[in-house]
């Protein structure tokens, strides 16, 4: 049976650290605590973060900010139609070393504790491609040889709405790699208000730092010491496998659920968010939380989807609706899916 190892002391010298990271990043973003804290659980669960939303509404900020207060090497990558794997992995080039010309790899942008990948699908599929090692197994492969990433790694890339002009659709399994993907709104105009009057234009906010690289892969360890109950993970559980075709009302319109990988994310946000909340164990509210999140990009829909109106998140805010947390059996098999126009 799995037991938690933290004491009071852990939890609240672990709380008074995450407050003042909160409190920090609130400066920066305003009006979007939710969404903050959010990121903040991505990060202590050591995944990486797809940030989507219209240009100007903070992405690009948010990621520089979390470098600072962080204590993290960050480093930018702008995607444009013409970049070139390599041009972000690092190449090898020739040089002459101790007498003799020798391919020497010279290590591309990836390589720093942060990145940014600024919009991500403005690149052709073969270019973002060249992520999917890098995100999984923290290394690069170059002419055979592997380059271990430093630690801690993370992408939190940035893309525009695929219905922009320009844009590329990323792959199934690139979406798969990103445990969260948040949806940056809009503000209102008491936030928009607080903007104008704090902000200047070309002028980036003063962020204070509150961690190191030691600090952060404390508390990231930290997570991992948080309790999952066996009624926790069997949620986690049912949910995931919910989104498989036929295995739920709500997953009428999916054509492809959730892999594992999702469900052991979202185990690993559950714990985060607990630890955030300064509490020892997980619990269903934690699922609750972060399930959208976690699901929301990973679910390939019919086609016949867009017609009827349902996009990834509706999906699951309709099976966290559907699934009760009170349950020990998986749901039933429906055969009765939901057929669209012109089937």
């Amino acid at each position: 049976m799995q037991e938690t190892k933290l004491n009071e002391a852990e939890l609240t010298a672990a709380g008074e650290k995450l407050q003042a990271i909160r409190k920090a990043l609130n400066e920066v973003l305003f009006g979007q605590e939710k969404l903050l804290d959010q990121v903040i659980v991505c990060l202590l669960a050591r995944g990486h973060l797809l940030l989507e939303g219209l240009p100007g509404l903070g992405k690009t900020e948010l990621v520089r900010a979390l470098g600072a207060v962080m204590g993290l090497e960050a480093k930018r990558i702008q995607f444009t139609p013409d970049l070139l794997p390599g041009d972000i992995t690092g190449n090898p080039m020739l040089q002459e070393v101790d007498g003799e010309r020798k391919f020497v790899f010279q290590p591309g942008p990836l390589f720093a504790n942060l990145v940014l990948a600024d919009e991500i699908n403005r690149a052709s599929p073969k270019t973002q491609s060249s992520l999917l090692e890098a995100m999984q197994e923290h290394r690069v492969t170059s002419m055979g040889v592997r380059h271990a990433l430093p630690e801690p790694f993370f992408v939190m890339a940035t893309q525009n709405p695929i219905e922009l002009e320009g844009t590329y659709p990323l792959p199934e399994a690139q979406l798969d790699r990103f445990l969260f993907k948040l949806n940056i709104q809009a503000n209102g105009p008491e936030v928009l208000q607080r903007i104008v009057q704090q902000r200047r234009l070309g002028e980036e906010a003063v962020v204070s730092n509150i961690l190191d690289k030691g600090a952060l892969l404390a508390l990231m360890d930290l997570t991992r010491k948080i309790y999952l109950p066996d009624l926790v993970a069997n949620y986690i559980a049912r949910l995931v496998h919910g989104t498989q075709p036929g295995a739920s009302k709500a997953a009428g319109f999916v054509k492809y659920g959730a892999s594992p990988r999702a469900a052991i994310g979202m185990a690993s946000a559950c714990r985060a968010r607990a630890l955030l909340e300064g509490r020892a164990n997980a619990s269903y509210e934690d699922v609750r939380e972060i399930a959208v999140p976690v699901l929301q990009h990973r679910l390939v829909l019919e086609y016949h989807a867009r017609l009827e109106g349902m996009t990834g998140i509706k999906v699951a805010e309709e099976l966290l609706a559907e699934i009760s947390a009170h349950h020990d059996q998986l749901p039933p098999v429906v055969t009765d899916r939901k057929v669209g126009a012109g089937q």
